[in-house]
């Protein structure tokens, strides 16, 4: 279990030092940053000059450019320049992977430096190996004597670094010392931290990205976890991202579980939300995660003095099995409640046919709690099994108030979530975006902890719309499956074809096969590793050409773009996958 401080009833802000990233400063006492990452190719300086003075005046506060070759890191020098001619002094991150040369090129320009840990001096090719400690110890310094250029260069121009682990392109070494795990993704970015340590250098971040929100939020917990351990000026700040969330509605709901549970334990120094789409989107939907975050912080909060762990893996809260015209809460599916004065409707017009509203919430069927009640919640103790929420009205923001129902509640008793104690009020504040966010956050970020039998959602007045949105945050947070899954890396320089474009191609062409996970990636440094767990992968491989994976095995090579979407439906065919959809 994890625990970093000791109330998690209430919003408390990580204490870390501060890191200088150019004019804007990230923890310490300052406010969350905002940034986002150029999809421009990094070689048209006009285009990137232009894409970073919207990104500005849209409220992004760092930019971050690829470098993929030391040609394109180059380039920063006349970006770099012509923002300053322009009178923007925006701090630019160059975005490294499998390049040092690029590294060292790019930081004689930028304000920070990005590395991958798992592919800066690795490459990886999925060997299985066994090492023993001297090996391992001989590959430590391998890494030591490639990164230590690097180091050295950022003393001398007092720029920063981030060492940005991902999830699906840990090295080989790591992959068979620790596996594919948070714990991997942790000694990772440590070993980097140790060489910058050793030598003197502090100005560093962290990030544990991942696309599926379970692992990242998981992962950010165990770094935590570890730099505690290891003593107080370990107290670096934190980039929180959701890489590869996707596009749309469904981009936005993983970026909010996964970020949002992250940011309201205090957790996250800088944020960026990764849409496959423009990045200008990006910076509304960061802002209004934050603004979320900053009511959290304002909210009044449960006056516990019980201690409560957040859980380092996913286990669901046990409960018993209750009926209430369907099974809800033992081994039963995370249910779907709409309020009762919306049952019948959406019974007879259901928003689709995997959209059901499985039961109709009426307060007289459900134990209602008084959180202030203690007495009256622990008296269930000896109750037969109930369906269990708590009472509209309460003062106390859904997140933590349903954490303290867990930690007070006899485990045999089944709960029911609610997005929100006062729907009229929230649904009267009009900003669906901002609504979609806060309902993600809550409901999402406690389903990834295990708690919740049954789930609510009240802040928009739609409730058919409300309903669609109970089943995506369910997927998202990966209880139920209900519709074909994306995961769809930000564009970026490195992109070799409109993502865009292209994944609303293959949603279209692929959108009704339900339980199927597609990755579409725009180039091959976030191609095999970065689709993760996904079925099948569609994945640039040079420009106008695309390469296709089932799994992580690369299939078909350099299929025309026009071709590759047909390609990848005959592959989904021939691995028994496919069914023809509604005509």
């Amino acid at each position: 279990m994890f625990s970093y401080r000791k109330n998690f009833f209430r919003y408390e802000q990580r204490s870390t030092r501060e890191v200088a990233v150019g004019k804007a400063r990230l923890g310490g006492s300052n406010p969350i940053v905002v940034q986002s990452m150029l999809t421009s190719d990094t070689m048209d300086t006009d285009a990137c000059l232009k894409e970073t003075l919207e990104l500005v005046e849209s409220g992004c506060q760092i930019v971050r450019i690829t470098a993929p070759t030391v040609k394109d890191a180059s380039n920063l020098e006349f970006i770099r320049k012509g923002l300053n001619q322009l009178g923007c002094d925006v701090p630019l991150v160059a975005d490294i992977h499998f390049k040092p040369e690029a590294a060292m090129e790019a930081a004689k320009w930028v304000e920070k430096v990005r590395i991958n840990p798992g592919n800066f001096v690795d490459r990886k090719k999925f060997i299985i190996r066994s090492y023993t400690d001297e090996e391992y110890n001989r590959e430590l310094q391998r890494i030591e004597e490639a990164f230590l250029p690097l180091l050295e260069l950022c003393k001398k121009r007092k720029i920063a670094l981030r060492i940005g682990t991902n999830h699906g392109s840990l090295s080989d070494r790591i992959m068979n010392r620790y596996g594919d795990t948070p714990q991997g993704m942790v000694e990772s970015a440590l070993e980097y931290a140790a060489v910058c340590r050793k030598y003197g250098f502090h100005d560093f971040v962290f990030s544990m990205k991942a696309s599926n929100p379970r692992i990242m939020i998981c992962a950010y917990r165990k770094l935590i976890q570890c730099l505690e351990g290891l003593g107080e000026d370990w107290n670096y700040p934190v980039h929180v991202g959701v890489t590869e969330a996707g596009d749309g509605e469904d981009g936005r709901i993983k970026s909010a579980i996964g970020i949002g549970s992250l940011l309201a334990d205090g957790i996250g120094d800088t944020i960026r939300v990764s849409l496959t789409e423009k990045s200008i989107y990006e910076i509304p939907v960061a802002k209004k995660l934050i603004a979320v975050i900053d009511e959290l912080a304002q909210a009044p909060s449960p006056k516990f003095s019980m201690a409560y762990s957040l859980p380092m893996e996913y286990n669901r809260r046990p409960s018993m099995k209750v009926d209430l015209g369907i099974g809800i809460g033992g081994n039963e599916p995370v249910r779907v409640a709409v309020p009762v004065s919306s049952y019948k409707f959406l019974r007879e017009s259901p928003p689709g046919k995997d959209y059901i509203a499985e039961f109709g919430y009426d307060p007289a069927g459900v134990v209602e709690l008084d959180l202030e009640d203690i007495d009256s919640i622990r008296a269930l103790k000896d109750s037969p099994a109930r369906l269990v929420t708590i009472k509209d009205g309460c003062p106390y923001p859904p997140l933590y108030a349903f954490r303290a129902l867990a930690t007070l509640l006899p485990s045999s008793h089944p709960i029911l979530l609610k997005d929100t104690f006062s729907p009229l009020k929230d649904q009267s504040l009009g900003d669906r975006e901002k609504n979609l966010i806060a309902s993600s956050l809550h409901i999402g970020s406690l389903l990834c902890d295990g708690i919740g039998d049954a789930i609510l959602l009240r802040r928009d007045p739609d409730p058919s719309y409300a309903l669609v949105l109970s089943y995506s945050i369910l997927q998202a947070a990966g209880n139920r499956i209900v519709k074909t899954e994306y995961v769809a890396c930000p564009s970026c320089g490195r992109t070799l074809f409109d993502l865009q474009s292209t994944t609303s191609r293959i949603r279209k062409a692929t959108g009704h096969l339900k339980g199927i996970k597609i990755a579409v990636m725009g180039c091959i440094v976030n191609g095999p590793g970065e689709m993760a767990d996904a079925d099948f992968g569609y994945v640039g491989g040079a420009p106008g050409k695309v390469n296709l994976y089932v799994g992580k095995k690369p299939v078909r090579f350099n299929i025309p773009e026009g071709e590759a979407v047909d390609a990848l439906i005959d592959l989904i065919k021939k691995e028994g996958k496919w069914v023809d959809g509604p005509v």
